[in-house]
């Protein structure tokens, strides 16, 4: 079969022909549709995260497709995949097929395509943990969103609203920024906008922090912060794997009928080194997806 392969720090992803898995006890075979190529595959493939598999390794931590052989899913069951060491700890989804744990699995409902399966996860459940588990957001407060372009802004901004709330994309580079009166800032981007937006929180509010791709740094001038009294939130998903799972179907059941929407930029699996590329790009819709 084929698979993708990193051979080094920063290298260039290559296709190669690599054994097909063998049913082992406690994992399922999948034969992969979609394969998800986010922002923490990037972070291991750079050799920024906390841990990576021994090289030469198969990025990929989120994915869906039909199981071929287990011992808990039926042959011929759509699911998707994330987590349990998929892609940080072993070879993980950027293949035609995946020796996957079980507890990696999930049931994807019928009406979900494979590229949204596949790319479903990570967005949505950051998007709902950090609103209603880390934010503990209230009907009808205000919230400001940076990134909303991007696939965890925008979610932030539909579940937001859902909630009874009044959601606001917020554009750093706009001349005259938004009154401080948010009470809460859900951001998404990090770095200097994180710093140009965080005034815009009223005395008492709160920030979430969920990304950095516009710097991994946060400058602040202590006094003035001490002054403003907003607190600092960080969004951890792997402390929090178990709440975002507990609220996939509900999340599945809102994507099927519309209530959510998420954008996919479909990537062939040979082209996952542009994949890797588009998902820098500031302002980048949606999410990538490697697609068999």
């Amino acid at each position: 079969m084929k698979a993708v392969r990193i051979h080094g720090f920063d290298a260039v992803p290559v296709l190669e022909d690599v054994a097909d898995p063998v049913p082992r006890p406690g994992r399922s075979i999948v034969r992969m549709q979609a394969a998800t190529v986010g922002h923490i595959d990037r972070t291991v493939w750079r050799g920024s995260f906390l841990r990576h598999p021994p090289f030469p390794y198969t990025p990929g931590v989120e994915a869906a497709g039909i199981v071929v052989a287990s011992e808990r899913y039926a042959a011929g069951q759509r699911v998707w995949l994330r987590g349990s060491g998929l892609g940080t700890l072993f070879d993980g989804t950027w293949c035609e097929q995946i020796d996957a744990p079980d507890e990696a699995l999930g049931l994807l409902p019928d009406a979900i395509p494979m590229a949204l399966g596949s790319a479903f996860f990570s967005p949505t459940t950051s998007a709902w943990v950090a609103l209603h588990e880390v934010a503990k957001l209230q009907p009808g407060e205000q919230v400001l969103v940076t990134g909303a372009s991007g696939a965890v802004g925008s979610l932030a901004m539909q579940l937001a609203r859902d909630a009874g709330c009044d959601a606001t994309a917020v554009d750093p580079l706009a001349a005259a920024p938004p009154p401080a009166s948010a009470d809460l800032l859900v951001d998404t981007v990090g770095g200097d906008v994180l710093s140009s937006v965080l005034p815009c929180v009223r005395p008492g509010g709160r920030a979430v922090l969920i990304g950095y791709t516009a710097g991994p740094t946060l400058a602040l001038d202590i006094a003035h912060f001490l002054q403003r009294d907003v607190a600092l939130l960080p969004l951890n998903m792997f402390r929090r794997e178990a709440a975002g799972r507990a609220m996939v179907p509900e999340l599945l059941a809102r994507l099927a009928d519309g209530r959510l929407q998420l954008e996919v930029q479909p990537f062939a699996l040979a082209d996952a080194a542009l994949a890797l590329d588009w998902i820098a790009q500031r302002g980048h819709r949606g999410r990538a997806v490697l697609v068999a």
